[in-house]
């Protein structure tokens, strides 16, 4: 039987706050894209250096042999004080510093980042550094498992279920911050091309460190009678991270790359929408991952009282599923396209977003290669053109921005909020505009309202008159214009949302990019900040192999 081709989901529908706040990782997600890419080619992890004292201080370090190219991680460890351990980005002490390194580090290498990497932003970088990045140790677990294998025993799974890592990082920069190469020298390598994949890197072999680390603080403690912490439970520990306020703007400061991440994950639900029928093998895989995502899902703990009204509404969509692909014969003319449909009436957002990401899972031939399409190759530099009429502008305008047409922006609750750089990290914050002096700090954050006052002044001009002459005369109005008409080829560039209104949650900017990422468990602790587990359940490097580099996000399920 014959299928239909079905559509894209609208802008409209897709690019709304509430809706982003809520997707999952998927195949498209940028640690499952790597962890691919390093079985299929069958890189080599070596750790070549690992000298470290009892209290974990000293250095180590990992090289990584591509096809091509090899890349080292040199790492620090610190003694640091209880009373230093930090997630804020003030912070200016941590337990582990790190850097990627383009190549293999010589003494005189190693010498340099060990006076520059255990200061973070204060340190000074070359063009070999392709990432920087810092953690902290887990006060509530850290100790608990080094004594435990200390004393010869395996920790208590209970605690490591409810915290899920034993290192957290703080930050994770690369692209050119600090004076780190930046991402334009390193883009037209292969295992670089998609976004993100040095900073994965990264984070993959930070938390082959960590395992290192607290074994070896272990036996340095325990002597003969320590153990080696047990391989299944190592498996389900990720590496934490704690993001802020900083991620929030990316998504719009980076409209035409955000574009591209979404564009590609909405091409990959149409075509697997559009696939005629599911095999028996096909429906099996999606009911094992459907299953696991149930184990996933029941493991995520959040305090947030929001987040985990979520968690227990996804559960029950879950459940949903699974009845529904119960009641669905294998045959039917395009299950997939029928099952998000009856999705878009009986789940919530949440469940919605995880369906559309477990659809994925059976069809890596049909969607894995839309993974090299999610970089900016304009790199953000989009010209404007100056001779579209106003009238063609004016359409440009109604179509992509009518929503922020339609709020008044003259009520305080629509403008409430100002986003600025903090001068003391040089940070994106949030303000209460109507109750601090932030003003003439705000950054151009809000395309929807800037976009409303730009089209308030083109409906003075004549509509045959030329984007070049309005600009001269409004060269305020430049940047919302650049993207009116970027958004002709990126209709996913723009959020269709209010982002200073009272309303507005930033957590749901950061999990967006987040699940992009592939992160799993989302725990807010406010609407700004966030704590999330990376490769929780990945294999380690000498691990990772064409079998289990794909499945590993999902749990296995209890027998």
């Amino acid at each position: 039987m014959s299928g239909r081709q079905a559509s894209l989901r609208d802008p409209s529908r897709v690019m709304r706050l509430a809706r982003l706040g809520s997707m999952h990782q998927s195949r498209l997600s940028f640690m499952r894209i790597l962890t691919r890419r390093i079985a299929r080619e069958n890189w080599k992890f070596t750790r070549t250096a690992f000298d470290l004292d009892e209290l974990g201080t000293g250095c180590a370090t990992y090289t990584v042999e591509g096809p091509e190219r090899t890349y080292s991680m040199v790492a620090f460890g610190h003694d640091l004080p209880d009373e230093m351990r930090s997630d804020r980005v003030i912070a200016e002490a941590w337990d582990a510093t790190f850097a990627l390194f383009d190549g293999v580090p010589d003494e005189t290498d190693v010498e340099r980042l060990a006076s520059n990497v255990p200061l973070q932003e204060a340190g000074r970088y070359s063009e070999r550094e392709l990432v920087v990045s810092r953690a902290n140790r887990s006060s509530r677990l850290w100790e608990h498992v080094v004594a435990a294998l200390a004393a010869g025993a395996q920790p208590d799974a209970e605690q490591l279920d409810a915290v899920g890592y034993l290192m957290r990082t703080t930050a994770v920069y690369g692209s050119g911050k600090f004076g780190a190469v930046d991402y334009s020298y390193i883009r037209n390598r292969p295992e670089f091309a998609t976004p993100f994949q040095a900073e994965m890197l990264l984070v993959f072999l930070v938390r082959a460190f960590v395992l290192d680390l607290v074994e070896h603080v272990a036996r340095c403690r325990g002597g003969g009678q320590a153990v080696a912490l047990d391989r299944d439970t190592a498996r389900k520990l990720g590496i934490g991270n704690a993001t802020g306020l900083g991620m929030a703007p990316f998504i719009v400061n980076h409209a035409g790359l955000f574009n591209n991440w979404i564009a590609a994950r909405e091409e990959a639900i149409r075509r697997v929408r559009s696939v005629p029928t599911a095999t028996g093998a096909e429906r099996a895989l999606f009911l094992d991952r459907l299953k696991r995502s149930e184990v996933l899902v029941r493991d995520w703990r959040s305090g947030d009282p929001v987040q985990r009204a979520k968690v227990d509404r996804l559960q029950l969509d879950l459940q949903l599923i699974k009845a529904r692909i119960d009641d669905g014969p294998t045959g039917e003319n395009c299950p997939w396209d029928r099952l998000v449909e009856w999705s878009e009436a009986a789940l919530s957002e949440e469940g919605q977003e995880c369906l559309a990401s477990l659809i994925l899972e059976p069809y890596g031939t049909l969607v894995d290669e839309l993974s090299e399409g999610m970089a900016d190759p304009d790199d953000g530099d989009v010209r404007i053109d100056g001779s579209m009429s106003l009238a063609e502008t004016c359409v440009l305008f109604r179509e992509h921005y009518g929503w922020a047409l339609e709020i008044d922006w003259t009520a305080p609750k629509e403008t409430a909020r100002a986003w600025y750089i903090s001068e003391e990290k040089l940070e994106p914050r949030l303000g209460e505009r109507h109750e601090e002096d932030i003003a003439e700090f705000e950054q151009p954050l809000s395309p929807g309202r800037d976009a409303a006052r730009a089209y308030a002044d083109l409906e003075r001009w004549s509509p045959s008159e030329s984007i070049a002459a309005f600009l001269l005369k409004h060269p305020e109005h430049r940047h919302v214009i650049r993207r009116a008409q970027m958004c002709r080829s990126a209709p996913y560039a723009e959020i269709h949302d209010n982002t200073i209104g009272a309303a507005m949650l930033p957590i749901d900017m950061m999990r967006a990019k987040l699940s992009f990422f592939g992160a799993t468990h989302f725990d807010p602790k406010s609407d700004r900040w966030v704590r999330i587990r990376m490769y929780a359940g990945a294999p380690y490097p000498g691990d990772l192999d064409p079998g289990n580099c794909e499945d590993w996000v999902y749990p296995e399920q209890v027998a």
